[in-house]
């Protein structure tokens, strides 16, 4: 693994994916993607060298590129995140876009709660769009709400954030607007397997997935101002029984948002 090209191939031959194995080797070299096309004739030193090998070997297990680099970018921000958080989807920016669209509809300054927070993803991406909102942003992790906290400060970006177990830390407040991205997947789901490496406590909540959603759908309704909003993601097969369970708490405009893939992503209502 003497050169750029060295090294691409012996990714390729582990099994990592093209991309993957350019944006490990950028990192290792500090030079960007085009950069190495340019260049795969270079030599890499040993230190590199013993960084790559590390790195296929990681990745080729199955770890995630995001923590083997230590950042991920999500809504035009650049977010630390490690094995303490869920890695960011391009998916969850369905529900950043669905929060922007109905926060800026309005004339007074909002108030946001992110519920499950992770890296601070959502609570970050909303702050940075909307200046003069309210962020608050909570979770029951206080690793992942340290990774959420550096987020905050690199960015430079205002967000209150709460160790909380979902209502728990915020009795007694009521907010314009709530939003979560919580743990959706069934326990039994054979997609687990290969989300090993990320934190399970953030992918679900066992039994049929749908725990925090009910906790959240059920608990909404005493943390929302009169025409707040609650907007939840969910997996590509829950949306009808996710818009069910708002009907029945006595949400009204309870629509579906899909993601840039078609599937049902998010699902909100107004609380009346």
């Amino acid at each position: 693994m003497k050169t750029v090209a060295d090294a691409l191939a012996a990714a390729r031959t582990r099994g990592v994916d093209r991309l993957d194995a350019h944006l490990l080797l950028a990192h290792v070299m500090k030079q960007s993607r085009s950069w190495l096309l340019a260049n795969d004739d270079v030599g890499l030193h040993e230190e590199q060298q013993q960084l790559m090998r590390s790195f296929i070997d990681r990745r080729a297990n199955g770890e995630p590129v995001a923590y083997l680099v230590g950042e991920k970018e999500f809504y035009g921000l650049t977010l630390r995140v490690s094995p303490a958080v869920l890695v960011p989807r391009p998916d969850t920016e369905t529900l950043v876009d669905w929060a922007l669209e109905l926060a800026r509809s309005s004339s007074a300054p909002t108030s946001v709660l992110d519920m499950g927070t992770g890296s601070g993803a959502i609570a970050l991406a909303l702050k940075q769009n909307l200046q003069s909102a309210c962020v608050t942003a909570l979770d029951a992790s206080a690793e992942a709400l340290q990774v959420a906290n550096e987020n905050a400060g690199q960015l430079q970006l205002s967000v209150q954030f709460l160790l909380s177990d979902w209502w728990e830390g915020v009795a007694g407040r009521r907010f314009d607007l709530i939003v979560s991205n919580p743990p959706y997947i069934a326990g039994g789901d054979a997609h687990l397997s290969a989300l090993q490496h990320e934190p399970q406590m953030a992918l679900t909540p066992g039994g049929d997935g749908l725990g925090a959603l009910r906790h959240i759908a059920g608990g909404a309704s005493a943390h929302l101002k009169e025409d707040g909003w609650l907007l939840l993601e969910h997996g590509h097969d829950q949306a009808s029984t996710v818009a069910a369970m708002l009907v029945e708490q006595g949400f009204g405009f309870v629509t579906t948002r899909h993601d840039l893939a078609g599937n049902p992503r998010c699902t909100g209502g107004r609380w009346r």
